[in-house]
């Protein structure tokens, strides 16, 4: 029996022989050209952090729609299409499976969430005799919950053991009390078999014990501890010295 101490993805790399045109989106995102030495992913706990542009969201993307995931989000089983928004990344990448399989799973991006509430109700308006779909995530249409709402509603009642989670910026819409709660979730579902991979820009969720840590910038990718990532020293260094920090930023001399 497969060893419940292995993820279900172990590596991703870039595989170059596939791309046309290097200096074109979105192989043209230096964190994105460095794939080609390839990255390891943690069994359980794998965060992409870095600013705007940096690429963690294409690349968790990517990720997602090469396992077979809907490139809008949802589960293997999703196959809407609002509007084909995903970069060519997919294509060009492989990611190196275990032989564990996941029993479930899910992608989640939070910008096209919408979506995937919308295209579940359309399901549950065609007669089956299966259970409703909405029934597995609490039974309540998503869309009469707020953004955060039906963000804890997924993580706590769509998510199980020994599944295959890609989060992109799951803090989108939660609180800071749901971003603990959310923490806790993924803590309880790595403990249970599960292998999450996250991009994110939330320390809470960075402080997920023992993750493994990306940082992309314009030089590359490289595994950080929480402390030297800029989401944990920005706040810290906020918290810690408000006034300093706000005479600097709103200084106009």
């Amino acid at each position: 029996m497969p060893s419940e101490s292995k993820g279900f993805l172990s590596t991703v790399e870039l595989l170059r022989s596939r791309i046309e045109h290097l200096d074109r989106y979105p192989f043209s995102i230096p964190a994105v050209a460095a794939l080609v030495t390839r990255i390891t992913l943690d069994p359980k706990a794998t965060f992409f952090v870095g600013e705007n542009g940096a690429g963690k969201s294409t690349l968790v993307e990517a990720i997602a729609v090469a396992a077979g995931f809907n490139p809008e989000g949802g589960s293997q089983n999703f196959s809407f299409s609002s509007r084909a928004s995903e970069s060519l990344l997919h294509r060009c990448i492989r990611i190196a499976r275990t032989e564990r399989r996941p029993t479930t799973g899910f992608f989640l991006r939070a910008e096209s969430f919408f979506n995937v509430a919308t295209n579940i109700e359309e399901l549950d308006r065609i007669p089956a005799a299966a259970p409703r779909v909405i029934d597995s995530y609490g039974g309540q249409s998503l869309h009469e919950k707020s953004h955060g709402e039906s963000f804890m509603a997924l993580a706590m009642h769509r998510f199980g053991p020994r599944g295959l989670y890609i989060l992109d910026e799951p803090e989108a819409a939660l609180s800071p009390s749901n971003q603990l709660a959310l923490l806790k979730r993924l803590r309880d579902l790595t403990r249970a078999g599960s292998q999450v991979i996250i991009a994110t820009h939330s320390p809470v969720l960075l402080a997920l014990p023992g993750a493994l840590i990306y940082s992309l910038t314009d030089e590359g990718v490289k595994s950080v501890s929480y402390e030297d990532t800029e989401q944990y020293r920005l706040i810290k260094k906020f918290m810690s010295d408000r006034e300093t920090v706000l005479r600097e930023l709103l200084d106009d001399s």
